[in-house]
């Protein structure tokens, strides 16, 4: 048998945890000050550089606002975070995320992939078309959830691809981690049928360029991950 190798947390990654699971929990309100650098590594029992940093990355995931000669004070990350702090939400929960959010996520996803079928269909190739297929099959193979969820995603993150935009492929592939967490989660609670059939029909209508029908398949299948019998919801 082959073992993982096994990876302790730095000091950093521990205190970054520790202080986001803070926030996270409403134990640090927002607009909460921080204990200064120097009293947060006396109490911790580690060195000021490590409180530094720490502090540094979490304040770029949008948790904390540092204003010079102040103070660092607990910020609004649902206004000024990011996708680093989408994950580190979805850390602190489990791996899963509200509802809320749930919805936030399919909703741009279906935003994206509607546009990338937009511009690709009128111009999308015939290898191109092959490759959605070859990864349409790969689904169809496969009853491993991660598996699947990384083979949905890149389907759709193709599309974005063949869509032509430059920015589009990028802005999709920002939202992996999520999307990927979220799909795995619904093919342990529903399986593989109905996701299988999505990429198929898709498949079958970007190869008659029709683009109405592609859009109706992508549509109904997000409506039903959101609203329908196997949605991703608990």
């Amino acid at each position: 048998m082959e073992f993982t190798r096994l990876n302790a947390p730095t000091l950093k990654e521990l205190f970054i945890e520790q202080l986001e699971n803070l926030i996270l929990s409403g134990k640090l309100a927002i607009g909460e000050k921080l204990p200064s650098e120097r009293e947060l590594a006396e109490s911790m029992h580690i060195s000021r550089s490590v409180v530094n940093a720490g502090l540094s990355e979490i304040a770029d995931k949008g948790f904390l606002e540092i204003i010079p000669r102040s103070g660092t004070y607990v910020a609004d990350f649902h206004k000024k975070g990011k996708l680093d702090t989408l994950v580190s939400i979805m850390k602190f929960n489990g791996g899963t995320l509200p509802d809320a959010d749930i919805l936030s996520i399919l909703q741009i996803r279906k935003v994206l992939t509607a546009l990338a079928l937009e511009l690709a269909i009128p111009k999308i190739t015939d290898d191109e078309i092959k490759q959605l297929f070859k990864c349409s099959a790969q689904l169809d193979k496969t009853n491993d959830c991660a598996k699947a969820a990384n083979i949905v995603f890149e389907f759709d993150h193709l599309l974005c691809v063949f869509s032509g935009n430059t920015l589009l492929p990028l802005i999709f592939y920002s939202f992996k981690a999520p999307n990927t967490t979220l799909f795995e989660r619904f093919f342990r609670l529903h399986g593989f049928d109905a996701m299988r059939r999505r990429t198929d029909a898709l498949c079958v209508a970007i190869r008659a360029r029709d683009l109405e029908t592609a859009k109706e398949v992508l549509a109904s299948s997000i409506e039903e991950t959101i609203s329908g019998s196997t949605k991703i919801y608990r």
